[in-house]
């Protein structure tokens, strides 16, 4: 019965998206694509954007996380915030000064051309490996559930939400997205909330006994203080703060939304709002996951070695009850397709922008749509590709990977910034793109060799390390001077 109930939830969310996306007088042209217009709401931006960032991942993750590191991710979501601070009021009037439509446009100003497509790829490898892995968890588990049982194949699962997708943003793209994402946070902060009343309602739990099981687990702790665990507060606190500058502000994907708020204040009130609303969104999670654990230890359910596996698990096997399988269904959903359609749309715009120029003059208004067409739709098929490799490959827990993965590709990014940024030099613009590669090829090494050596296990940390490779291979290969006659200070007035 439960694969009927989400099955039918999938195709009817699927069809209001569809119908939701439609409704939205969208001009189709690529200035609507991909800045919106520069019109958007800043408070309805702000708003979508949390589904954005978050992902089906976190709904079932993020829980699964709470039996072996407690609550103590709070703490990185406490340097979240600090995060979006600094992308509010270091970052974004940059981006507006230049009057950007992709980001990684500033390093052509700043360096030149071969690094303006250093930056662009490593965010395509970023962006399309990050997005496919959160999209993979969801594809995963909503075939398990509904698709499989009806002898189905897991490409079949794949292609339908994949074209469900590019259906919806294929014309409208960012200007489409923005409302939908608003839609999809909505659905899945409702969805939430409605299973934690499911799952409190199998342990008989009021309000208040919520708060009372959550204080008395041994999964409640909130903060670390034990500098040799990878859990210590200032570590997580760090980390979680470059992260987010790298994962958002360096990320063309979370960037493009905030550019089409009409001005630079009201992108600045988006991100502030939206960084604080991650710290309860994230608190909402992490206590589902002590209710879970809690149920599961109390009905002597067998716990999954992954800790994704869980909330599906009881879902599943309705162990919760059929009542809770329709919103659960409905809450992965939307997270996830909030976050792959911009991801979509941003990978689009980048290639369109920073690799074929599609808003030079000489190419026509029509040649420039048929172009962005060509490239949705690969960029679509690169998705499923992604997906079937991750698919082939297995995974552990999806959240901890794309981390990992983060430090490894957005590093070069948060250096090649940052020298941009903060220093007055002129680099050697060829050399560019070996810095960037070597760094990250230098940081595996030194994870696979740290724990042989020096008996220590890098965790986040390894993005800054990533950066600082990349910082100190530009300082080599640079000399006194700017590369390009705007200097870093007059950028950032």
């Amino acid at each position: 019965m439960a694969n009927y109930f989400v099955f039918t939830a999938l195709s009817l969310y699927i069809l209001l998206l569809y119908v939701f996306a439609k409704m939205a007088k969208s001009e189709g042209d690529n200035d609507a694509f991909f800045r919106a217009g520069r019109k958007s709401p800043w408070l309805l931006v702000a708003f979508g954007m949390i589904g954005s960032s978050i992902s089906g991942v976190s709904l079932v993750s993020v829980p699964g996380w709470v039996n072996q590191n407690g609550m103590t991710y709070i703490q990185m979501c406490l340097g979240f915030f600090a995060g979006f601070v600094v992308i509010a009021f270091v970052l974004l009037p940059l981006y507006y000064r230049l009057q950007l439509t992709s980001i990684y446009t500033y390093l052509a100003e700043r360096f030149g051309r071969r690094s303006h497509l250093t930056g662009s790829c490593f965010f395509l490898l970023s962006k399309l490996t990050g997005a496919a892995a959160r999209l993979y968890l969801t594809c995963t588990v909503l075939h398990e559930m509904a698709i499989r049982p009806l002898g189905l194949p897991f490409w079949f699962t794949i292609g339908v939400i994949l074209l469900a997708i590019f259906l919806y943003t294929r014309r409208g793209g960012t200007e489409n997205i923005i409302r939908t994402d608003a839609l999809q946070t909505f659905c899945m902060l409702l969805a939430t909330v409605f299973i934690i009343w499911g799952v409190s309602a199998k342990l008989n739990l009021t309000p208040s006994g919520i708060a009372e099981t959550i204080a008395q687990s041994p999964m409640g702790q909130l903060f670390c203080w034990d500098t040799s665990s990878t859990q210590f507060f200032f570590r997580q606190f760090i980390n979680g703060m470059f992260i987010t500058i790298v994962m958002n502000g360096l990320d063309q994907d979370m960037m493009q939304k905030n550019l089409t708020c009409s001005s630079l204040r009201a992108a600045q009130k988006n991100m502030c709002l939206y960084g604080a609303c991650i710290l309860p969104v994230n608190f909402l999670f992490l206590s589902l996951g002590v209710l879970l654990y809690t149920f599961a230890a109390q009905r002597g359910v067998a716990i999954p070695d992954a800790g994704d596996r869980l909330l599906p698990m009881l879902v599943g096997s309705g162990a919760l009850g059929t009542l809770v399988v329709f919103p659960f269904t409905i809450g992965i959903t939307a997270a996830a397709l909030s976050s792959a359609d911009s991801a979509m749309t941003a990978l689009t715009t980048s290639i369109c922008v920073d690799i074929l120029k599609v808003e030079r003059k000489e190419i026509d208004v029509k040649k420039a749509l048929r172009i962005r067409y060509h490239v949705h739709a690969t960029v679509a098929l690169a998705f499923a590709l992604c997906i079937t490799i991750f698919h082939l490959a297995g995974s552990g827990t999806i959240i901890d990977t794309i981390y990992r993965l983060a430090g490894y590709t957005y590093g070069p990014l948060l250096g090649l910034f940052c020298f941009g940024l903060f220093t007055h030099r002129r680099v050697i613009d060829r050399a560019v793109p070996y810095v960037a590669i070597i760094s990250p090829i230098i940081c595996i090494l030194l994870d696979c060799l740290a724990p042989i050596l020096w008996n220590y296990h890098f965790s986040y940390e390894l993005l800054l390390i990533n950066a600082a490779l990349t910082f100190l291979g530009l300082l080599v290969f640079s000399k006194n001077g700017i590369n390009r006659t705007t200097s870093p200070e007059i950028m950032l007035q």
